[in-house]
């Protein structure tokens, strides 16, 4: 091994070795589907590299010591060694075979992990350890391959892709998402065009999403915030046939270079939210991540999610923090122009909250010391490890071993719902008496009602006692099913509950308690009413797309703060939102609490109950079609909500002000 300089002893061999090791432990190895690595060939690297870059990189293969010093000393970061070229075109390989594997539906998704890494490398420059930009030729060769169109690059690496957004920032068909430590360009690769106001050049105009963080110790609540007001509203209008992500965990806790808190929990959720886009083609591509550990259990709990486990129970306080905030603001101001999700932001506060402002504070730094400014200190990588070793112990759960039940009345439905639904007998009549009698003594006498009831028990006993995943219920009256359900998960010890309602719903008796926050979709008009500690809010309308900006602008950062341990989801009659849009909250809602739901559908279609059912066990949801804006009425109305709770539910924060 050839090592020129300090600043390269970080991108080790070990960091593929621990991280493989890591999930055998895991016994995740033996639950993939293994591809074989082959190498790239010099057509395929030329796709997106010149072929003088490709020459040079040939060259060093039979170079001496000095001659390899050299040569690297061309290039920013980058330290030659005689099997670099084979490495890189592994790595290469191996990611398109990754993206192969999807596109032909060998795969649902995978993870390529490969080195070296290839997101700062340029057409004609190898940069920041990365010789050939893996995830750049994936796109462009899934682009030529396979006719794509639409292709979305989400870069969750704590240091800027450069080197992809420079390969496609005149490409409209490849929209790429970057977070990055920024601090004000006082971090490497400190660029101009690293800040938020870099949006894409001529055509691409739009397509270049930066999000720059202007401070260390970003955590989950920080990123989670910025997939809900930036990524996820954009990348569902941009609608991707395929997503890569350049998956660098120097964004986790513990790393060296980022100096951030992110848990390897959060890589769960963020991966879970990218596999509801592209009919779930979703290729994770590894980048950096130079702490071993928390490199090792971020994969995992990457790989746990491609999977379909249960999503951990998220961590840490759900308030992103004030330079996270001013960012995610600034990202929205700059691409309003670009985006219908968009449209209708209101961005003349933002005149003094302008990262530019900082700009010249220490003119005199040299970016290379900060970029070398590193938790070096082994006690404290030693607490970190001791952290994840215990916060690993703590996150991590069993995985119930039936994902989906579901009680269907009748047997010609049953055959429709996807094979691996298991069907539960009802429960006992005596036992669904005794039970509903301590709540609702008048239900007892109504036998229809019983009966209901004992299917829904059935399966929320299962869900409860955790032998069940996620449920799906029949129920003639959903509203007392549900008031029902509540009660019974209260009594039970669960002491925080997501109760969604869409469509006709009666008035649920005896169910504020303050356990309990309530959401309700109703017909013509959308209503949120939130009861939690007796406060109730009401939104009026929502139609066509105004169900994204309800969803990412306000329900999923409540329902995130919330953190409840069951969520509970109602379909009634006269619902106000189509099958797709249905099935998606449920996708969605998959990462809350553990993956627990409990489903109860009120006599109405087996379209709708197939795609629940499908939503329950983890498919793709269904495509969405030609996206329409969302109506400035609404979005004024839920920016009206949001001021009103974001100080009880900070994660509201983040979105801007509304012109009306």
């Amino acid at each position: 091994l050839l090592i020129f300089s300090p600043v390269c002893d970080i991108e080790v061999p070990e960091r593929l070795s621990s991280s493989y090791e890591q999930l055998k432990c895991y016994h995740l190895v033996e639950r993939c589907v293994c591809v074989p690595a082959r190498e790239g060939s010099e057509e395929e690297i030329l796709l997106v590299h010149s072929p003088e870059h490709l020459e040079v990189a040939k060259s060093t293969q039979t170079m001496n010591e000095e001659e390899l010093k050299r040569v690297s000393a061309n290039y920013d970061a980058f330290f030659f060694h005689p099997s670099t070229y084979r490495c890189a075109r592994l790595a290469v390989g191996a990611s398109l075979q990754l993206v192969d594997s999807v596109m032909s539906g060998k795969v649902c998704n995978g993870m390529a992990l490969v080195r070296p890494p290839g997101h700062h490398s340029q057409r004609s420059a190898a940069n920041g350890f990365c010789l050939f930009n893996n995830v750049a030729i994936a796109a462009e060769y899934a682009k030529r391959k396979y006719g794509l169109q639409r292709i979305l690059i989400v870069d969750w690496d704590v240091h800027h892709g450069q080197g992809t957004q420079y390969i496609f920032e005149e490409d409209p068909s490849v929209l790429y998402f970057s977070w990055h430590r920024y601090e004000h360009q006082k971090f490497w690769p400190s660029l101009k065009e690293s800040d938020y106001d870099a949006v894409g050049l001529g055509r691409g105009k739009g397509s270049n999403i930066n999000l720059p963080w202007n401070k260390v110790g970003m955590g989950n609540s920080d990123y989670l915030a910025a997939f809900f007001h930036v990524l996820l509203p954009m990348a569902f209008e941009f609608d991707p046939e395929l997503v890569l992500v350049s998956s660098g965990y120097d964004s986790g806790i513990g790393d060296p270079e980022g100096q951030m808190n992110a848990t390897p929990d959060v890589f769960a959720h963020l991966t879970h939210f990218l596999m509801q886009l592209a009919n779930g083609k979703l290729c994770v591509i590894l980048e950096g991540g130079y702490h071993l550990k928390s490199l090792s259990e971020s994969v995992c709990m990457t790989v746990k999610t491609l999977l379909g486990d249960p999503v951990p129970q998220i961590s840490g306080e759900m308030a992103p923090c004030l330079s996270a905030i001013e960012s995610i603001q600034n990202v929205r101001a700059a691409h309003k122009p670009y985006w219908k999700c968009l449209m209708y932001e209101d961005t003349s506060f933002l005149q003094n909250l302008s990262t530019k402002s900082h700009l010249l504070e220490k003119a005199n730094t040299n970016p290379s010391t900060e970029h070398e400014s590193k938790i070096t200190n082994k006690d404290e990588m030693v607490k970190v490890e001791r952290f994840l070793e215990l916060h690993m112990k703590n996150i991590l759960f069993p995985v119930p071993p039936i994902k989906t039940a579901a009680t269907i009345e009748s047997k010609a439905s049953a055959h429709l719902l996807p094979l691996s639904i298991r069907v539960v007998k009802e429960m006992d009549m005596n036992e669904v008496k005794a039970l509903v009698s301590a709540f609702y003594a008048d239900l007892v006498k109504e036998e229809e009602t019983l009966l209901s009831l004992g299917s829904m028990l059935a399966i929320l006993d299962k869900i409860l006692t955790k032998q069940v995943c996620t449920g799906i219920a029949e129920s003639p009256t959903a509203s007392v099913s549900v008031a029902v359900a509540l009660r019974h998960s209260v009594r039970f010890g669960f002491q925080r509950v997501l109760c969604i309602f869409v469509g006709d719903r009666e008035i649920i008796p005896n169910t504020e308690d303050g356990f309990t926050l309530f959401l309700y979709f109703i017909p013509v008009n959308l209503t949120f009413t939130f009861i939690l500690n007796c406060f109730s809010f009401l939104l009026k309308g929502a139609e066509g797309n105004d169900f994204f900006s309800a969803v990412f602008g306000f329900i999923l950062p409540v329902a995130y703060s919330y953190q409840a341990n069951l969520t509970v989801i109602a379909v009634g009659p006269n619902k106000s939102l189509g099958i797709n849009e249905i099935s998606l909250l449920f996708g969605l809602l998959r990462g809350l609490a553990e993956s627990r739901i409990l489903a109860v559908i009120e006599n109405t279609e087996i379209n709708l109950m197939q795609s629940v059912a499908k939503a329950l066990v983890g498919d793709p949801t269904p495509d969405f079609g030609v996206y329409a804006p969302p109506t400035q009425e609404k979005v004024h109305k839920i920016k009206i909500l949001r001021d009103q709770l974001q100080q009880e539910w900070k994660m509201l924060q983040c979105s801007g002000k509304s012109s009306l």
